[in-house]
Order: C-alpha cells, then structure tokens, then sequence
C-alpha cells in the first residue's frame, strides 16, 4: 500500500492545516475533467482522496501511524475486528497464516494499562461508523467520455448541429445531437454534461467531451476571428476600380474595388467575419490583380504604349 503521506507529499508531522493546502493543490492539478484522455488520472484522484480522508481525521490518522501499511486489514469485515475470522480467538486469513489460531489481543498489540496495551477496540472501530462496520464511500462521477467529430469551415464560423454515435465502457451504443456553437475553432472540444460513463456506486454520470475538427475552406482562411479572403481581379478592374459580389458568411454582398488598386492590398469589411461570443471580426479582402500568361499582338502594342504614356520609374526606390 502507498504511503500516504508520501501520495500528499508532505511529513508524517504535518499539521492538518498542511494536509488540507497539500490535499486541495493536488486535487486541482490531477482532477480527471482536466485530464479526460488521462487513463490514469481517475486512479491518482481516487487515492489522492483516500490519503487524505484518512490523515485529515484525527482518529484514522492515529491508526494509520500505529498499524503502517496494515491499517486497512483492520477495516471492514462483519465477523468481529476487522479481518479477523468470526469464532472466539479465531483469526483466519492473515497473510502467511492458514487454518485457526489461538492468540491475546494483550499479545497482539502490546501489554499496557488496564489490560489492553494502549488499544481500544471501541475507538478503532468509532472511525469506521459502528463495530465491524464496512465504510460507506461518497458516491463517485462516472468515467468522461471522447468523442472526434469532423465539421466543414462554414459550420464552424456559423454554428452547426452534429449527431454522433458513441459507445460506453459496457459495451452500450448510444446516438446523442449535440449543437456545436459558432466560432469554434479547430481542436476545441465541446463539454456535454451528463452523457458520460454512468456511475458505478450512485453518482453523477460523466461527461461526453466532442474534439472538433474543421475541415479547411478552399477560398477563405482564418485568423482569431478575422477572416480573409484572396480576391483576383483583372487589369482593367484594378485600374479603373470596380463593383463585384463577394460571398460572406453573412450572404453575398457587393465590394467597391478603388481606382488605381495594386496587387495585395488589403480590403476591409467590418463585421463581417467570425460571429463570436467574444463579438465579431472583420473580413479582409487581398486584391489580386490576374495578369494573363499570354497577349496577342495588337495587346502588347497596346500594353508598351501605355507604359510610355506613364514615364514612372516606379523601382527607383530599390536599392541595398
């Protein structure tokens, strides 16, 4: 059996003030909704608990210095102390034992005043709720639950709802519809509460995490909740400006492209982006002026004398 002080990490002389810090930061850093796809996480909560049930109260903890890593034999069982057999002066069952021995409790636990060696079977069994008694655990959440689900990226910029089917420790199916709120973003989970492992002794059921995967979009990316998309455009439209229909999250709608607009600049539509519970980003439009691969003659002629209608050195400020 674990030390209990060492599972608390602190000394076997702490104050019970010290056990409850040492207790309350542990529980915190190793509670298993922190840790769902922690198998073991559960496990190390569980005993984090039962060291501390036991040194937090006075009396247990007085037994569990006195018998060490026996202080649980001595718990439970319905014949008599703990796990001791149920005839008078029987005692079965111990470890390396076998068969009926005759034995003092005087013997057993030291000679003292009155007869008893410092033992008083009425207090040890006190802390265990009555003589012989087996102690009641607090009832316990049932185990979380994972599921991945795989939704398209306007889903996740506008909301969406899912139906998924998930299996249960036992062996159980189960399809459940869950509604995936808008603005999540890629590897967020959504927490449904109570749809989890049920509870093995009474308790609240676990919960049922979905991990979200956005599938990414072909035109549009996103950046916290701004989104942007790359436009192309032709010359003529980026010379002369424009009006053309821009799809949004929100419906198509008309972007007015200024005269004289370069390659890569950046449009902005306010409010047009992610419509977040932390309020709404923008969408920015890059301008991406689409030059043809290839002119007919009468274009180049076209194309060189514009270019010496308009005598600009336009890379006179490059230099090293």
């Amino acid at each position: 059996m674990a030390d209990y002080y060492q599972i608390l990490g602190v000394s076997r002389s702490a104050s019970k003030d010290e056990i409850g810090r040492a207790y309350r930061t542990l529980a915190k850093k190793y509670h298993p909704d922190l840790h769902p796809d922690d198998k073991n996480a559960k496990a190390k909560f569980q005993e984090l608990q039962q060291a501390f049930e036991v040194l937090n109260d006075d009396q247990k903890r007085k037994q569990y210095d006195q018998f060490g890593p026996e202080f649980e034999k001595f718990q439970g069982g319905t014949g008599g102390f703990g796990g001791f057999g149920g005839g008078t002066g029987g005692f079965g069952g111990f470890p390396g034992g076998g068969g009926n021995w005759e034995f003092d409790m005087n013997d057993f636990f030291g000679s003292g005043t009155g007869g008893r060696g410092g033992f008083d079977p009425g207090d040890f069994f006190s802390g265990l709720g009555g003589r012989g008694g087996r102690r009641h655990r607090a009832p316990m959440k049932g185990r979380d639950l994972s599921h991945s689900v795989s939704i398209s990226f306007e889903e996740s910029v506008i909301g969406t709802e899912v139906e998924v089917t998930i299996r249960n420790g036992s062996g159980g199916v189960k399809t459940v519809s869950a509604k995936i709120p808008a603005g999540i973003e890629d590897g967020k989970k959504v927490r449904l509460h109570g749809l989890g492992e049920t509870s093995p002794n009474g308790g609240p059921a676990g919960d049922l995490f979905l991990v979200v995967t956005v599938r990414p979009h072909s035109c549009f990316t996103r950046q916290g909740n701004d989104l942007l998309l790359s436009l192309p455009v032709t010359i003529s439209e980026a010379v002369l400006g424009a009006k053309v229909m821009i799809p949004t999250p929100k419906g198509s709608g008309a972007l007015n492209i200024p005269a004289g607009t370069s390659s890569g600049k950046k449009l902005r539509i306010k409010g047009a982006g992610v419509q977040a519970k932390s309020g709404a980003g923008d969408l920015y439009v890059e301008i991406q002026v689409n030059v043809p691969k290839s002119v007919t003659p009468e274009e180049e002629e076209l194309l060189r004398a514009l270019d010496k209608r308009y005598e600009l050195d336009i890379r006179s400020g490059i230099k090293w």
